[in-house]
């Protein structure tokens, strides 16, 4: 009895249209998380000033709660897990220009963002917030006080945090030189996605040389204008780059690489007509 032959050419464009719906969602969620990354803008220019420690934050949500929310900077864990989908919509359609590179990142970034979760310790400080205001004694708020700087030293200068960062905006510089070698972006997209999460990745190694080195204080001078710097260009690279998704995945009717192939030549024949 003859077995059945299998057509792997069709086989490939099954798997490119199944790819195409992920990466439709990641262009939609990346979108939605590039536009609560801009509301940390809203936060730092409300002119209320970022608590330093847990004592100015428990200050601060006893005085405006909804306020101390936001200077935890809750929108941020949200849009990062916004990111997932695009960051595997990212893998597929960068497969094709390095598929070793492109799961590495992928795998890089998701392990990043589950240390963000693991070691974020927003909800621990809102609940002892509460506690603290409750507290009827001063050796109780002594307590809760140090329980909260433990947990506040640990979220903004913890190593869970400073890795989440490394190896997430470390995966996003190789997305963006993949995205450079792959052609299906324009380039200054890549040029923007290197330099934005690279001057982050530098903040990163920064802080992870400095703090233990020289002091807190100086880490923050130094990487604070790298991560303004960087950060601002992530703002107009992440819809930039979920646009381009989007496109990618709304090409009908063909698999992503040949609609990958149809929108290089478009936008070759009007790189010519120009």
């Amino acid at each position: 009895m003859s077995q059945p032959t299998r057509n792997p050419i069709a086989g490939e464009e099954t798997a490119d249209v199944q790819w195409k719906g992920l990466c439709r969602l990641g262009g939609v969620t990346a979108l939605v998380a590039s536009v609560l990354f801009f509301s940390d803008i809203v936060v730092l220019i409300t002119g209320v000033p970022i608590p330093g420690s847990a004592s100015d934050l428990f200050a601060l949500m006893q005085g405006n709660k909804v306020a101390g929310i936001l200077e935890l900077f809750f929108t941020d864990l949200v849009g990062l897990a916004l990111l997932i989908p695009f960051i595997f919509g990212l893998y597929a359609v960068l497969r094709r220009a390095n598929a070793g590179y492109a799961a590495l990142a992928t795998v890089v970034a998701v392990v990043g963002i589950g240390i963000v979760f693991a070691t974020n310790s927003n909800y621990s400080l809102i609940y002892l917030s509460d506690q603290y205001a409750a507290a009827r004694t001063e050796i109780q708020r002594s307590q809760i006080l140090a329980a909260g700087e433990s947990l506040f030293a640990t979220s903004m200068w913890g190593t869970g945090f400073l890795m989440a960062g490394l190896l997430i905006e470390g995966a996003m510089v190789v997305f963006s030189v993949l995205i450079l070698r792959s052609g299906i972006f324009s380039k200054w997209i890549a040029y923007l996605g290197i330099l934005g999460h690279g001057l982050d990745f530098l903040h990163t190694i920064v802080l992870l040389v400095l703090i233990p080195a020289v002091s807190p204080a100086l880490a923050s001078a130094v990487g604070g204008p790298l991560l303004a710097v960087g950060g601002s260009l992530q703002l107009i690279w992440y819809p930039l780059a979920a646009f381009r998704i989007l496109q990618l995945g709304r090409v009908e009717g063909k698999s992503l690489g040949q609609g990958v192939t149809g929108i290089l030549r478009g936008d070759r024949a009007e790189n010519a007509a120009h």
